[in-house]
This record gives structure tokens, C-alpha cells and sequence, in this order.
């Protein structure tokens, strides 16, 4: 404390009518002020100041126990080897999570203990204790001070302990910290506000304090909290945890029905959201993520044997067709869409149907009777290209939920416009956010008022992250969405293109009844399009499936036989065998192997 500021604080006690007292010591003057002061410095630096605390304390104990007791040295000595031990086997349950936290501490506790125990026998001013007691206690303080997580929970007990002049300074007045806690990445404190102030009035006001905190641009997060209205989290990311692309762990699921994992959010726990009965749309500029988000999803679904997924992707199949061996049916032309989303509608009026004749409320997905999930890349090109699919896609994200048919739709700007002035914009239960331009972009993707609300997809400034709303995510929380490289894609294909379902007999008899009705053959709907596009006559190829079926050993024709014989894709060949093992006609003889049945009545 200067002298300057001692005289100003003396003169505020004596306007007060506070007479400031000075104590005389060896020559020094000290007043109340100055004592306060020096009271002050080392209460803040007392995290600093720990292995002096420490020493002291053992130095005092030593000579107590040497003038009082000097035959207990060999209990103290126990005392402190179970202390050592028990820190270093359950320090966990403490805090010190970190195993050279909990050797540090063990080693610590030990030393400490020794050195009592021989003060308490010697005396503590015996040669060599003091000695040890310096050099050793320097040695021993270097980690302490070196340790990264002590030294930012002091700073951040520095910072926030200037929180009143910060919430004065940004408009926030009255509100306090209640409690906070550092963690990997940075700190995050508990807030309470004032009367009458507000989360809203609070994220209004992130810039100010990004500025009163001392932090980079970006770097504070403001979440409610549940419970209490006037509560929330102040969160400050000091080290990006999404500054770098987090390859694809693999597939999460087994089943349509468990929580997809589509990333990490900040905290280091996973991004889960079910898609079972829920329409999702995904959103953001070019390069933002999109594509990425839709292999993440795509590649949990490729290894789920309960749904089948179409694909719809104008861009001549740019994005899906990496991932047609796992598609039953892939759409890259306006005409192919307009016709693979009357199938989908064909389909859904078919299971609808069944429930009702049966009295269920909803379609189960299991392996014999899948969900049917359909992928459209880029949206807005199928409303300008293809609007006769408009109102078929509108029918699926009206009707869609209880037969278990389901619509995910990636598109830049979701307007009602680029959406085709339907129910499809409406209809989706599940939005995923990445970055966007402009601050009303973000309510078009994730909902009217979510952007004063917090969710703030302006603000995302990486591709991959993303922004998550969803029935069990209303709070925002910014997350990274996983990575799949081409390598990736490749191998999760060839791993699962041969577990993938084929349609269920009651959506194949809705085929074929709607191509009856027509009077179309039936192979020109069901047949996947896109990459797997058969320009010969689709009978030519069902008879040449049938010859080698017949004519297959003992032991079956293999998957590999099917398709060369018949030029199909693999998964037309597993649908065609699915309907042929439906009706009876041929068995399968052990994995990967079928062949005809010999009482075949056809």
C-alpha cells in the first residue's frame, strides 16, 4: 500500500468521524488502515502464500508437541503414514481427481508428518531440521505454485471478487455471485440477479461483459438456470475445447429408438437427441457443417437394422452417394425425388392402414418391419426443381409420426419460401443450428424469438458447430458435431452395407397395389434410383435372380453370385430376397447364402 493511498484513506475515516489510530513499533508507525490492508494483501495471495501457512503451522505444532509431549513422535509418524495412504487411495472423493495430484498430496502429507514427528523428538531448532524446513519446503511449494488448475481458480477468485464493480459497470447492478467453479476450459459461476432483472436483460448485455471480464470476443456464455427465473450460469471459455475437428468415434445406436450422438458440447459430455417419430431439420450457410452433421447421423443409421433410409440429394448425389451401398434408395434427379417421396407418402398411407385394422397407435420398428428415415440434402432445390414432391413431403411431416416414417431435411436459409409454404418448416420437432449470417437466420432455423433467447448461430466460429434445440434441449449450449472423413465413410459402408433391411411385407404390398392401381410396372418405383439405376427392363433381372436361385448348390449362391448375375445393387438384392423369403419361395441356407426352395409351387 503506497503512502499516497494510506493518506487518502485516512482522510475518508476522518469525514466518516473515524479518528484513525497509530500503533508505534520499533519506530514504525501502523494505523488501523495500514493493518487492514496488510490483513487484505494476505487474504488475497493466500493461495500463494499456502506453503508458508503450512510450514508455519508445522514449525508451531513441533514446538508444542517437543515442550509438551516429545514421546509421542512415533504416533505422529504412524498418524501421518495411514494419512499418506488413505489420500493417495481415496484423494479422488476429495477433489484431487489427478493422479499426481493425489502422489503430490501423499508425498506431502508424509513429509510433513516426518518432519513434525522429528521436531516433536529433537526439538525443532535441532541441525538439520531448519535447514530441511527451507530448502525442503521450497522444493515442495514448486509444484503448488506451478499447478495450473490453483492458479486459475485464483484468477478467477481475483475476477469475480470485482463483480459488483463489473455488474455496475454493465448495467447488471445488485446481482452476486453465489458460487463458482473452474474446470478444464475455463470457469463457470452461478449468478444471482437482482429483482426485476431478467436471463433476456442478461445476454443482451454478453458484449459488456466479454469487455468487464477481461476475456476474448466470444469467450462468455450465458445459460439459465431451470429452478429460477432470476438465476443463470455465467460461463467463460478461457481454452477452446472445439478449436480442433473430432474424428467420428463410430456409431453410437443399434437401433432407431436410442438417443442419436451427434458431437461433444463444450463440457465435454456428448450431444445426444432421439430422432425416432421426429422430423429434424438442419440448417446454416454454405460451409458451415451441414454435410458433416448429416454423415454423423447417417453413419448411426447405416448401423441400425430397424430403419431403412432413402436419400434425396439434387446435387447429382455429391453429398449421399459416398453412402448409396447403405441406402436402399437414392434420388438425384427432380423427377427420381418427385417419385421416391409418392413411394414414402404410398408407404405411410399403407402402414397407417394396418395400424388401424389392428388397433395400434404406432409402427414399432424392428428389423422385419424398419422405420423409414428420408435424407434430403439442400431442400430448396427440391421446392424450385421438383414441387410436385411439395405436397408429398408435406403429407410425411404431417402424417408421418405414428407410422414411423420420418423426414430430415438439411437447407441454407429455411424461410417459408424455400420451404414451399407447407407444414414441413412447422412440423419439425428437432433443429440443429450451425453458423449463419444474420441474426433473424437464426429464428428461421431454430424457432421465432430463439435468438433473443440466446441461441446466437451468429456467433459459431468454426464449421461444425452447432446449436441444438430439441424437447430435451431448450437451454442453448453450442456443441461440435463429429467428423467423417472420406476414409471413414468408406469403411463405416463397407462394414454395414450388408446388415441393411429390406421394406416390410405390408409397405410392398403398398407398393404394389398403388403400381396395380396405376397400371405401371412395378419395378419403376421400387427400384433404387440415382447411383443404382437400371436402365434394362427390371424383369430381366428378377428372372436372371430366379435362375441362379434355382440352379445354386446345396450349400446356396452367395450375395457376390446374386450380383453378378443380375446387375443389382446389393441392397435391391437383399429387398428382392426379403420378398421372395416373404412368400415362400427360397430359404436362406447359412449367412450370406440362399437358394430355391424345392417345393416351390411357382
Amino acid at each position: 500500500m503506497s503512502r499516497h493511498r494510506m493518506r487518502r484513506d485516512a482522510r475518508r475515516m476522518r469525514r466518516s468521524g473515524v479518528e484513525p489510530v497509530m500503533v508505534m513499533t520499533d519506530g514504525v508507525q501502523f494505523g488501523p488502515i495500514a493493518i487492514v490492508v496488510i490483513g487484505t494483501w494476505l487474504w488475497r495471495y493466500r493461495s500463494e502464500l499456502a506453503p508458508v501457512a503450512l510450514a508455519s503451522c508445522a514449525e508451531i505444532a513441533a514446538v508444542v508437541l517437543h515442550i509438551a509431549h516429545p514421546t509421542w513422535w512415533a504416533g505422529i509418524l504412524a498418524a501421518a503414514a495411514v494419512a499418506a495412504w488413505l489420500v493417495a487411495l481415496f484423494g479422488h472423493m476429495v477433489g484431487l481427481t489427478w493422479a499426481p495430484e493425489r502422489a503430490y498430496a501423499a508425498a506431502l502429507v508424509l513429509l510433513v508428518g516426518g518432519w513434525v514427528a522429528a521436531g516433536t523428538a529433537l526439538g525443532p531448532g535441532t541441525p538439520p531440521l531448519p535447514a530441511l524446513m527451507i530448502i525442503g519446503g521450497a522444493i515442495c511449494a514448486v509444484p503448488w505454485w506451478a499447478h495450473r488448475r490453483r492458479r486459475a481458480r485464483v484468477r478467477v477468485e481475483r475476477t469475480l471478487a470485482a463483480w459488483p464493480e463489473i455488474a455496475h459497470a454493465v448495467g447488471l447492478a445488485g446481482s452476486r455471485i453465489q458460487s463458482a467453479v473452474v474446470d478444464l476450459w475455463g470457469y463457470r459461476a452461478r449468478v444471482a440477479l437482482a429483482r426485476g432483472q431478467t436471463v433476456e436483460d442478461a445476454m443482451t448485455k454478453l458484449p459488456a461483459l466479454e469487455s468487464a471480464l477481461g476475456t476474448r470476443r466470444g469467450a462468455a456464455r450465458i445459460q439459465p438456470i431451470p429452478e429460477k427465473a432470476n438465476r443463470l450460469e455465467l460461463r467463460v471459455i478461457e481454452t477452446d475445447p472445439h478449436a480442433d475437428a473430432i474424428t467420428w468415434p463410430g456409431p453410437s445406436i443399434t437401433s432407431i429408438a436410442e438417443p442419436v450422438e451427434l458431437g461433444v458440447f463444450e463440457d465435454g459430455s456428448p450431444v445426444r437427441v432421439s430422432l425416432l417419430r421426429r422430423h429434424a431439420l438442419v440448417g446454416g450457410v454454405a460451409g458451415a457443417g451441414k454435410s458433416g452433421g448429416m454423415n454423423v447421423i447417417m453413419g448411426n443409421l447405416s448401423a441400425c437394422p430397424d430403419v431403412i433410409v432413402w436419400g434425396i440429394d439434387l446435387k447429382r448425389g455429391m453429398e449421399l452417394l459416398p453412402w448409396a451401398s447403405c441406402l436402399d434408395r437414392l434420388a438425384t434427379t427432380p423427377k427420381e425425388a418427385a417419385a421416391l417421396l409418392r413411394d414414402a407418402v404410398t408407404i405411410l398411407d399403407g402402414r397407417a392402414e394396418m395400424l388401424a385394422m389392428r388397433g395400434l397407435r404406432v409402427w414399432e420398428p424392428t428389423p422385419d418391419a424398419p422405420a423409414l428415415v428420408i435424407l434430403v440434402d439442400e431442400y430448396a432445390e427440391l421446392v424450385d426443381d421438383a414441387p410436385a414432391a411439395i405436397g408429398a413431403a408435406d403429407s410425411i411431416a404431417r402424417r408421418g409420426r405414428a407410422p414411423a416414417t420420418t423426414l430430415l431435411v438439411a437447407t441454407q436459409r429455411p424461410s417459408q419460401k424455400a420451404m414451399g409454404h407447407g407444414a414441413v418448416r412447422s412440423q419439425m420437432d428437432v433443429r440443429i443450428g450451425f453458423r449463419v449470417r444474420e441474426r433473424r437466420d437464426t429464428d428461421l432455423i431454430l424457432g421465432q424469438g430463439m435468438h433473443k433467447a440466446g441461441w446466437h448461430a451468429d456467433r459459431l466460429d468454426a464449421p461444425g458447430k452447432f446449436l441444438l434445440s430439441a424437447p430435451e434441449h431448450d437451454i442453448p449450449r453450442r456443441a461440435r458435431a463429429y467428423l467423417l472423413t472420406d476414409q471413414i465413410v468408406q469403411d463405416t459402408t463397407t462394414r454395414h452395407a450388408e446388415r441393411r433391411p429390406a421394406l416390410d411385407p405390408v409397405s410392398l404390398s403398398a407398393l404394389n397395389d398403388a403400381t396395380t392401381r396405376t397400371h405401371t410396372v412395378v419395378p419403376a418405383s421400387v427400384e433404387p434410383t440415382g447411383r443404382h439405376v437400371r436402365k434394362d427392363a427390371p424383369q430381366k433381372a428378377d428372372e436372371a435372380l430366379w435362375d441362379v436361385l434355382t440352379a445354386a448348390p446345396d450349400e446356396g449362391a452367395t450375395l457376390s453370385d446374386l450380383i453378378a448375375a443380375t446387375g443389382m445393387s446389393r441392397p435391391t438384392v437383399y429387398r428382392r430376397l426379403g420378398q421372395l423369403e416373404a412368400d415362400g419361395r427360397i430359404h436362406q441356407v447359412s449367412r450370406g447364402r440362399w437358394r430355391a426352395r424345392g417345393d416351390d409351387p411357382a
